[in-house]
């Protein structure tokens, strides 16, 4: 029989993270934009973390969102000025002042995140020609990721969560939100990883690594997986990535 799930966080129950969350409110609306396979494969994934811990937040699944009747509606409604976080040409750095607090003009920011592999996220884009239209905005990172049991591509690379508290902080530094609880992301994706690599340490669990993870300096970016590329680059301003 296979182990009772929290369909909140969708780990099992006896490692349910519901106690440790606490929703925080923004003025912003995060909405995420998750492919399928993100959804089948990763239900415990950061950005079903991010998204419980963000009270002002949905999470939408699909690959083509041009047709999709929620994404439509935040899109078209006057309310609301809605960006996509996607780096490349013409992305507003929020980090370097690209940004300001006059360019929403009374209306509410709705920022949409791709929670995909990198290459699944292009697709997605590709695929989507209404977040194609939207403006684009980025940040510098203030660090490399602290990602350990999954190799990224790239320093600059984040997961889901990491790059939400990258957003967040921008956003508070910038006059345009308020980050209330600025040590939850982070804490919650240290303690996710700290269980993983005791699993993974641990013979007498069936069905896991059975050896510890390498530290990330140590291991070489596996180039031809889409599934070892994150959806976010995020790179300093002087540097372009193309979608």
């Amino acid at each position: 029989m296979s182990r009772e799930t929290c369909y909140r966080c969708f780990w099992p129950k006896p490692l349910c993270w519901c106690a440790f969350i606490q929703p925080m409110e923004t003025h912003t609306k995060f909405v995420f934009l998750m492919h399928p396979k993100e959804f089948k494969q990763e239900k415990a994934g950061t950005g079903r973390l991010t998204h419980l811990c963000l009270a002002n937040s949905e999470i939408h699944v699909g690959v083509a969102f041009d047709n999709h009747e929620a994404v439509e509606a935040l899109i078209a409604d006057p309310r609301n000025f809605t960006v996509l976080l996607y780096p490349g040409p013409g992305a507003r750095n929020l980090t370097t002042g690209g940004f300001q607090s006059g360019d929403l003009a009374g209306r509410r920011l709705v920022v949409l995140l791709l929670d995909a592999t990198w290459s699944c996220a292009r697709k997605m884009l590709k695929l989507s020609p209404n977040l194609q239209r939207l403006p684009r905005v980025m940040f510098t990172p203030t660090a490399p990721s602290r990602f350990v049991i999954k190799q990224q591509p790239q320093a600059e690379c984040l997961s889901t969560l990491e790059a939400t508290h990258e957003l967040l902080a921008a956003l508070d530094a910038a006059g345009l939100d308020r980050y209330p609880l600025p040590a939850q992301l982070p804490g919650l994706f240290e303690r996710m990883q700290e269980f993983q690599i005791r699993c993974a340490l641990d013979p007498a669990r069936p069905g896991y690594r059975r050896r510890p993870y390498s530290q990330p300096g140590e291991r070489v970016a596996a180039r031809g997986r889409s599934g070892a590329r994150r959806s976010r680059f995020f790179r300093a301003p002087s540097t372009v990535v193309k979608p």
